[in-house]
């Protein structure tokens, strides 16, 4: 089994102060520690352990600048057997129309099995690469998983749905999955383990390697405006025993229409 899992490096913007560059009309990250995508570390874990079940062959795939590296690396860390970096300035600050086509040229004529992607990125929370990827590669797809299995040539997916519900569905392989936070524990990734693949080869790809035409390669999405929401006031504290708190709670949910 053929396994591609696509992966991002990402500003944490977990703890971070942000600012917007108000030039370019998005965040300075210039000084913000920088990794892999938070969904997408979840996607590595799911195919190197399906990997680890079926005898498959893992492939880590990144759409970005030199900085990609590093992702796949801690991928080749984790357990991929292989990885692909494709490199372009074309590619900077790519929308996902740019980054799926890419990801698509890549896969062009490559007989894959299963393509894992992380079901949004952490800097641009569209979790739209995964269906254009898929429309792209003609494949079908579930998005959301919480809970993926492979056997003889299909999948068994739990995803998520509206409502907060779930839903279990069955496809045929060859087929796309974009992965949730939580499907499986990612593995810790050692020093000693980042050191084991430093020497790996890792090929790189330009837009013209691909075969990208100037449409494929040209951003769709226009970013009129990015601003900071407004601070809000802060927290209300509910201090007391279990029952008073409760009863406090129900107040205020009723002070503001939600009872």
């Amino acid at each position: 089994m053929d396994i591609v899992v696509c992966v991002k490096r990402v500003p944490d913007l977990a703890e971070a102060e942000l600012e917007i560059d108000g030039r370019s009309q998005r965040l300075d990250v210039s000084d913000i520690d920088q990794g892999i995508n938070e969904w997408d570390n979840f996607a590595v874990e799911a195919a190197v352990q399906l990997k680890e079940a079926h005898g498959a062959r893992v492939t880590a795939v990144t759409v970005g600048d030199e900085e990609g590296e590093e992702v796949l690396r801690r991928a080749l860390a984790m357990g991929a057997d292989e990885a692909l970096h494709l490199c372009d300035p074309s590619f900077e600050d790519a929308d996902p129309w740019v980054v799926a086509s890419a990801l698509a040229k890549a896969l062009e004529g490559r007989s894959c099995d299963l393509v894992l992607c992380g079901a949004i990125s952490s800097d641009g929370t569209s979790g739209h690469v995964g269906g254009m990827l898929a429309a792209l590669l003609d494949v079908p797809q579930v998005a959301l998983a919480t809970h993926l299995e492979v056997t003889g040539g299909k999948a068994l997916v739990r995803h998520e749905v509206e409502g907060g519900l779930e839903r279990e569905v069955e496809l045929d392989l060859p087929a796309l999955v974009t992965v949730q936070t939580g499907i499986i524990e990612p593995r810790y990734v050692s020093i000693r383990g980042i050191r084991k693949v430093a020497d790996v080869e890792i090929p790189v790809k330009s837009a013209a390697d691909l075969g990208l035409d100037a449409a494929a390669a040209s951003s769709r999405v226009t970013l009129e405006e990015m601003f900071l929401p407004p601070a809000g006031e802060g927290a209300e504290i509910l201090e007391g025993g279990t029952d008073e708190v409760v009863a406090k709670l129900i107040e205020r949910l009723r002070e503001k229409g939600g009872l």
